[in-house]
């Protein structure tokens, strides 16, 4: 497998947060679309099982918020997510639809969705889609959960790297307990002390979420290796 760009590439990246979630209804194979088309380098997205199974891209654990039905995600069979409707005319994608419809022109953040002390095989579905794709070096699979991390770190290859995603200092434990490749901090938490903690450790840092022009140059002063935002067009105009 080839070297991932999520570990070798030498200018920040630019992410596209649920796609370009500020423009398109949030993890949308129209949203991932737009980001590409928005010059993004790659697209982040929040995975999780329904209930055969199957790896499907949605953010919260029920539907209520950005679907015209209602339920959890993990109850409800893929006929029945099919059946549901984002935003008038979008519909719950598949893991395997985004690879199929984007294949290897963008670079992938996967978010594993899951809490408390078991994955449920989550790790082990995406896996299994990553081979299906051959994206292997075009991925980066995340999570707030360190069983989530420790899970995909065991079913994936070596050569695709894992990342902590945190919103509190004290979750810096996280990487002592479970080793990843990279460091998912929100914006507010990095500052010059953070970068030479990673640095020492050799993380990649790629931070969330930021929409605003002035906080993606103090963290790329900083030395960060990407931002995740959800306007990433605006973004890169922005900052060239």
């Amino acid at each position: 497998m080839p070297d991932s760009p999520w570990l070798t590439t030498t200018r920040p990246l630019i992410i596209g947060h649920r796609g370009a979630g500020a423009d398109a209804p949030e993890n949308t194979l129209a949203a991932f679309a737009l980001a590409l088309e928005q010059n993004a380098d790659g697209v982040e997205l929040d995975v999780q099982l329904c209930a055969d199974g199957v790896p499907v891209i949605i953010h919260d654990d029920t539907v209520d918020r950005t679907c015209d039905g209602t339920g959890r995600v993990a109850d409800l069979t893929l006929a029945e997510l099919r059946r549901l409707t984002i935003a008038d005319n979008h519909g719950v994608p598949t893991l395997d639809e985004l690879f199929a419809a984007l294949g290897r022109r963008t670079l992938y953040n996967v978010e594993l969705k899951a809490s408390g002390i078991k994955e449920g095989g989550l790790a082990a579905a995406v896996a299994g889609c990553i081979e299906r794709h051959g994206v292997g070096d075009r991925v980066l699979v995340s999570s707030f959960s360190p069983v989530a991390v420790w899970a995909a770190r065991r079913r994936l290859p070596r050569a695709i790297p894992v990342a902590h995603l945190r919103e509190r200092r004290a979750a810096r434990l996280f990487h002592a307990c479970v080793p990843a490749e990279a460091d998912h901090p929100a914006a507010g938490l990095v500052d010059a002390s953070l970068m030479a903690w990673a640095r020492r450790r050799r993380l990649r840092v790629n931070v969330w979420t930021v929409d605003d022009p002035a906080e993606a140059r103090r963290l790329i002063g900083l030395g960060v290796d990407g931002i995740i935002t959800n306007r990433p067009g605006a973004l890169r105009a922005a900052l060239a």
